[in-house]
């Protein structure tokens, strides 16, 4: 299943050097182009419908959301192989995979077995990466109403953006039951480690662990916050006083007129229940 416009036609480019890798691997391949996400979702549907033997989705973080939620819909039918072609590939890169080489990827898949791997199921959705809920959200909504620039300079742009003018939110959060109210600028659940084009939110995350990795940044100056974002991209700007870490197996996140988003996708607005399904998922990864 490839989106042959990811990376600014690179899926496109690379997708004969990639179908002759599973050729010559000598598995017999069928290979589907979408024109939009609606069309993508309803051929990856009854690809898995037909059993195939897995799923492999080629394009962007988009692309690979899609196929995480179509395969994990139907647990135990076929395994999901993701090569990164998009600009973000955070993703495929939280799950050890070089994210800028999708023959890479492919090979791996060729060649490989696949492993089970968690998935956080958020409502009737199911999210690989991170679910974002604060400034973070913020920030990737503007970043998808930018047409360029691509990547994680569009998401460092719209980040300086919001800054002028976000301002602390109330959350009421519920971890494993328990139940606490704060104020932060941001509360982000993670099954893997990335978002926002390299940003490690989540830096310890481990998507194959049984838990989500919560990371919550108190209230900060504009100032401070403006020194943690660039710190996000190695991970660093958990030592700051501000930021908090803890690991789940449920989270529930409320706030007024809350918005979300997994894997760079909007949710469902309102209250968040965020639930880890242990090994769901059999995927070709590191």
């Amino acid at each position: 299943m490839v989106n042959p416009a990811a990376g600014k036609g690179q899926a496109q480019r690379l997708l004969p050097e990639v179908a002759g890798l599973f050729r010559d691997a000598g598995h017999h391949l069928e290979i589907l182009l979408s024109r939009t996400v609606d069309e993508a979702r309803e051929m990856a549907i009854d690809a898995v419908d037909r059993e195939v033997g897995t799923l492999v989705v080629m394009g962007g973080d988009g692309m690979m959301h899609l196929g995480i939620n179509v395969v994990a819909d139907r647990p135990g039918v076929s395994n999901l192989g993701m090569i990164p072609a998009g600009t973000g590939n955070d993703l495929c890169r939280g799950l050890g995979m070089t994210s800028k080489d999708p023959v890479s990827a492919a090979r791996a898949i060729a060649s490989g077995t696949p492993r089970p791997i968690d998935v956080l199921k958020v409502g009737d959705r199911y999210v690989g990466g991170v679910v974002a809920t604060g400034f973070d959200a913020a920030v990737n909504a503007r970043a998808n109403a930018m047409p360029r620039p691509k990547g994680a300079l569009r998401y460092a742009i719209a980040a300086l953006v919001e800054l002028g003018s976000f301002a602390p939110l109330p959350y009421r959060l519920t971890v494993d039951g328990e139940t606490r109210e704060l104020e932060g600028m941001l509360i982000a659940v993670g099954n893997s480690a990335y978002y926002g084009g390299g940003m490690r939110v989540c830096p310890v995350a481990d998507p194959a662990d049984g838990l989500a990795d919560l990371t919550i940044v108190h209230t900060a100056s504009r100032l401070k916050l403006l020194r943690l974002l660039p710190e996000m991209f190695s991970g660093s700007f958990i030592r700051d006083p501000c930021v908090e870490l803890l690991r789940a197996r449920s989270v529930r996140i409320e706030r007024p007129d809350l918005a979300g988003y997994g894997d760079g996708e909007p949710l469902s607005p309102g209250p968040l229940d965020i639930e880890v399904c242990p090994g769901l998922l059999c995927v070709f990864a590191p």
